[in-house]
């Protein structure tokens, strides 16, 4: 495993080609004799991992994703980029909420970029973002998987509360995920997934912002399963909470598919139960584990 330090790169999407990021995390894991282990691992600044651990038999290893700093500031910049290689299997989490504070001047930014390689597989479950009041966010995630991968990720975002207990005071959140399937030197683009959220100054429960309601809650799975009759099962099972939601599948590209579930409700707890009541159906029919509890381990 590699930990040594390295001079600074270019970092993806950057106008200038160089910068230096607030926090910078690198991760590759790949199977190891039935066990899925890291072969590369640097991180710089606010940005580190814990010591991995299992949590079943499977081989799956999970790494939880830290950031001592604890929160996002005005011109901070992050970088994450995580490889999955062929046949392992990773459970990416965090240990707290990824918050955003105020951010004068300049908004505050994530890129991350994961690659997960044949019959790999990846489960990203990262705590809430919670954006505080005059917050300005942007996060970009570039996804490349193979015909054959399988990937889960999860995402909720919560409002901040003001001092004078106002809600939506944060200024914009933009949040933009590409997919692209690729398999030696055939690919496409699979989906493009973004979100733009601006709370109103004035109406902040209107039904014109967010059905009126504050939290919103999204999981994007892409698998060769994935299909009409998975979006109908989970649609159903996921109607029973307090919770308004939606399911969208996308067209299938070199064998595989993708869907992306929407919850709005006006609680993180309630999104959670969700998201977890839709992974719980994935990973104990697709890989015969139970349900992620990691508030156990």
């Amino acid at each position: 495993m590699s930990t040594a330090a390295a001079a600074p790169t270019a970092v993806p999407g950057s106008a200038t080609g160089v910068e230096s990021p607030m926090g910078e995390l690198q991760l590759v894991v790949a199977e190891r004799g039935g066990r899925s282990v890291a072969t590369h691992q640097f991180h710089r600044g606010a940005l580190r991992v814990l010591r991995p651990h299992y949590l079943d038999d499977s081989g799956q290893v999970c790494y939880v994703l830290v950031n001592p700093g604890g929160a996002y500031l005005g011109a901070d910049l992050y970088v994450i980029d995580v490889e999955v290689a062929d046949g392992a299997a990773l459970l990416l989490a965090t240990q707290s909420a990824t918050k955003i504070y105020r951010t004068p001047g300049s908004f505050a930014e994530q890129r991350m970029r994961l690659r997960v390689g044949e019959g790999a597989r990846l489960e990203f479950a990262p705590d809430q973002v919670i954006a505080y009041r005059e917050a300005n966010y942007r996060q970009n995630t570039h996804v490349t998987v193979h015909p054959t991968s399988s990937l889960v990720m999860a995402e909720i975002i919560t409002p901040g509360w003001s001092p004078d207990g106002a809600p939506f005071r944060y200024e914009e959140l933009r949040l933009r995920t590409e997919v692209r399937v690729e398999s030696g030197e055939t690919g496409g683009l699979l989906a493009v997934d973004n979100l733009l959220i601006r709370p109103p100054l004035d109406d902040v429960t209107g039904m014109a912002f967010m059905e009126g309601f504050s939290h919103l809650g999204s999981l994007i799975v892409v698998d060769p399963r994935v299909d009409q009759a998975l979006a109908d099962e989970l649609h159903e099972i996921t109607a029973g909470y307090a919770a308004q939601t939606g399911i969208s599948l996308t067209e299938a590209v070199m064998g595989t598919a993708g869907l992306v579930l929407r919850s709005l409700s006006n609680s993180t707890e309630e999104l959670q139960r969700v998201a977890g009541a839709a992974t719980a159906l994935l990973r104990k029919s697709w890989f015969g584990q139970d349900r992620l509890d990691l508030r156990k381990y």
